[in-house]
C-alpha cells in the first residue's frame, strides 16, 4: 500500500487532533465523509494508525517524578533478555522502555508520584529481576519538548 497525499493530510490531522470529528476531517482532505471514514479504517486495518488514545498528564494527577533509567545487563543475562522484557512489561511504574544499541541495554521511562514512591520501585521492582548489573537514574527536571507526532512530507513517497 502507498500513502497518498489525502492519506498523509489524514494522518497529519490525526496526530494534531485525535478527536476530529470524520465530517470535519473530509472537509480538511478533500473527500465525502464515507471517503474519509473508509480512508481512516484502512490506515488502521494496515497498522499505520495502531490506535487512539488520551494523552494524561501526570503531573496533574499527582505524578511528580520522571526518570530515564538506563539499564546495562551481566554478560551472563544477554540470553535471557526475553524474560527481562516480559518483567518490564509487569511492571506499572515503566511507561516506555526500549531496548538499545550502545554503553547500556534499556532505556526506560519512570513514572511515580514522588521520590519515596521511585524509591520504593527501586528497591522492591527493579533491582529484584535477575541479570541486571547496572542502573542509573536521570531524573528529569523540565520536559522541553514532549512531542508525540512526526512530521510526513506530502510529496514524499511511503509505502506500508
Amino acid at each position: 500500500m502507498v500513502l497518498d497525499r489525502i492519506d498523509k493530510m489524514i494522518l497529519k490531522t490525526l496526530q494534531e487532533n485525535g478527536k476530529t470529528t470524520n465530517s470535519k476531517l473530509s472537509k480538511i482532505v478533500g473527500i465525502s465523509a464515507p471517503a474519509t471514514h473508509e480512508r481512516v479504517k484502512r490506515l488502521e486495518n494496515a497498522g499505520v494508525i495502531s490506535h487512539f488514545t488520551a494523552v494524561v498528564d501526570p503531573e496533574k494527577i499527582g505524578f511528580s517524578i520522571m526518570a530515564l533509567v538506563s539499564i546495562s545487563l551481566s554478560l551472563s543475562s544477554l540470553s535471557s533478555v526475553a524474560c527481562i522484557k516480559e518483567r518490564f512489561l509487569e511492571i506499572d511504574e515503566i511507561v516506555e522502555c526500549y531496548q538499545i544499541a550502545g554503553a547500556n541495554d534499556f532505556m526506560l521511562k519512570v513514572i511515580a508520584k514522588d521520590i519515596k514512591a521511585y524509591g520504593e520501585f527501586m528497591n522492591m521492582k527493579l533491582t529484584q529481576i535477575e541479570g541486571i548489573q547496572i542502573i542509573k537514574s536521570s531524573f528529569v527536571i523540565d520536559n522541553v519538548k514532549d512531542k508525540k507526532m512526526f512530521v510526513l512530507d506530502l510529496e514524499e513517497e511511503y509505502r506500508v
